[in-house]
């Protein structure tokens, strides 16, 4: 979901409850809410995505949301923490008492302890770092929640130090959250897909993966100014083509998502095919959307029906287990998706292992994120 100009919740529009089917009342729902839009758009001077974002965060009401984008800017702490962004204004860089690694660190500092945020099961459970194998991670960081921001980003980041992934994909990202990695981060290369608002990231290993070029490309349509981020790397002399992109939110946008989904499918068969490709990030697909248009091309796996459909990975996007939106319907879906596409020669990236991120609460009683992340292990063949 979720610049400036736009911001829409990345809650997958208006899921209906369990057991409920009438089309009749989510036109109405729909028609009384682009109402409301409307209203607050004019109040506020802002456009309609951000109109939809502040309204869907307060549950539709209007004053609620009205009084939340009116009010200041949550104070920052001293420490390495996270602010979040303004509708007007973002913060500037924080501030830390703490000393920045120095540039010859090869080990992620995002965190004074990791264990201090991420829960000890999490960390029994934790991958080591294998020079044979990739260790990737996509992750919808929800960094629009203003709501316990700076515990959440602490969460997301203890994570990132915990498995020490050579590539990770982020979306959702805000400026006061790309300044945090930037400073912390030092045995990463980061590379953004926008500078204002929100937008995608993606990470790489500095000791293991070499940045060859970088390339945007608009989603031309969009109303919620999504794009694609593509990145060509090396590792281990092999080549590895990285792309990632937050396509359109809400069922309402379905037919936008199908042609953003288009559009990278076509620039994943415009990379040569001595490359190998992982597209991943926040998709926003219903399974239906994908047969649709006739499932993806035979050359590109999914990786999750790859690996066996995993029950444990089955959803992403799920408010029956997490409550950060307080959402008083069940929905669960998988948004959050890898595509892979191997070299012609069959490949010297081959997935082995699938399984979620953030799935136990912070202390602060939240999960780092709406959306449970994606942690992926590749074998590489040399």
């Amino acid at each position: 979901m979720s610049g400036a100009s736009e911001v829409v919740r990345d809650d997958g529009g208006d899921p209906d409850p369990e057991g409920v089917d009438e089309e009749a009342a989510e036109s109405r729902l729909a028609r009384d809410r682009a109402q409301q839009c409307d209203e607050f758009a004019t109040i506020t001077s802002c456009d309609q995505a951000i109109a939809q974002c502040y309204l869907a965060e307060n549950d539709w009401h209007m004053e609620r949301a009205l009084n939340s984008f009116f009010e200041p800017l949550v104070e920052q702490d001293p420490g390495p923490d996270v602010g979040g962004p303004s509708h007007k204004e973002v913060p500037q860089k924080p501030e830390t008492h703490k000393p920045s690694p120095s540039a010859g660190e090869t080990c992620i500092d995002l965190t004074a302890d990791a264990d201090a945020v991420v829960p000890k099961s999490s960390i029994n459970g934790a991958q080591q770092e294998d020079n044979s194998g990739l260790i990737f991670v996509t992750w919808n960081i929800d960094g629009l929640d203003k709501s316990n921001l700076q515990e959440r980003a602490r969460g997301v980041c203890s994570y990132l130090a915990l498995y020490s992934p050579d590539v990770v994909f982020l979306q959702e990202v805000i400026p006061p959250y790309l300044a945090y990695l930037e400073k912390r981060a030092v045995s990463y290369t980061i590379i953004p897909g926008n500078e204002d608002g929100y937008f995608t990231a993606i990470m790489l290993k500095k000791s293991k993966v070499k940045m060859i070029s970088q390339e945007i490309t608009p989603f031309p349509s969009s109303s919620m100014m999504r794009n694609l981020l593509t990145v060509h790397t090396s590792v281990s002399g092999n080549n590895l083509c990285l792309m990632t992109s937050h396509l359109e939110s809400t069922k309402e946008h379905a037919s936008e998502r199908l042609n953003q989904l288009q559009i990278v499918l076509k620039k994943i068969s415009e990379v040569p095919e001595s490359s190998t490709v992982i597209f991943a990030g926040d998709t926003n697909l219903r399974d239906q959307e994908v047969s649709k248009i006739g499932g993806l091309p035979s050359n590109i796996l999914d990786i999750w029906e790859c690996l066996g459909k995993p029950e444990h990975c089955r959803y992403t996007w799920d408010t029956k287990m997490n409550n950060n939106l307080r959402a008083r319907y069940t929905c669960r879906l998988r948004f959050d998706r890898i595509f892979f596409r191997a070299s012609e020669d069959g490949g010297h990236f081959i997935p082995r292992t699938l399984d979620l991120l953030g799935v136990e609460k912070l202390d602060c009683g939240r999960f780092p994120s709406d959306h449970w992340g994606l942690l992926c292990v590749f074998d590489v063949i040399l």
